[in-house]
């Protein structure tokens, strides 16, 4: 009589599925937004304060503006970074415009960041 014992399976299966509820928060949400980003020559980095805090803002190539991972309208935007300029330390705001994008809409969010006395911004490139 043969009988297959599937208890270490579904341990097994149990463990795999608690390792990926853990890991899937960690995932950067800023990825999952289509962004073709203009690319840049490989060159070392310098390394930021680990208790530096950041602020995404993206513009897809439709012109739809992100906030974090959150869709959001230009005054919906303009809200947020007020909210931003607000606190006692002010986050880098991390900019990502798709290649493909008219620099117009790029310049509006950062005449927005501006207006709010945000001074910490970095635009993200692909390092080609």
């Amino acid at each position: 009589m043969a009988e297959l014992n599937v208890t270490n399976m579904v341990d097994l299966g149990f463990t795999l599925l608690i390792i990926f509820m853990i890991s899937t928060p960690l995932i950067q949400q800023e990825q999952t937004i289509p962004i073709n980003l203009p690319g840049e020559a490989k060159k070392p980095q310098a390394k930021n304060p680990p208790d530096t805090e950041y602020q995404v803002v993206s513009i897809d190539r439709a012109g739809n503006f992100y906030f974090g991972n959150r869709r959001v309208t230009f005054t919906e935007l303009s809200s947020n970074l007020a909210a931003l300029a607000a606190k006692p330390k002010q986050p880098v705001i991390r900019l990502r415009a798709d290649l493909t994008l008219q620099w117009q809409q790029v310049v509006r969010v950062m005449d927005e960041v501006k207006k709010h006395n945000l001074t910490r911004i970095t635009i993200d490139t692909e390092a080609k």
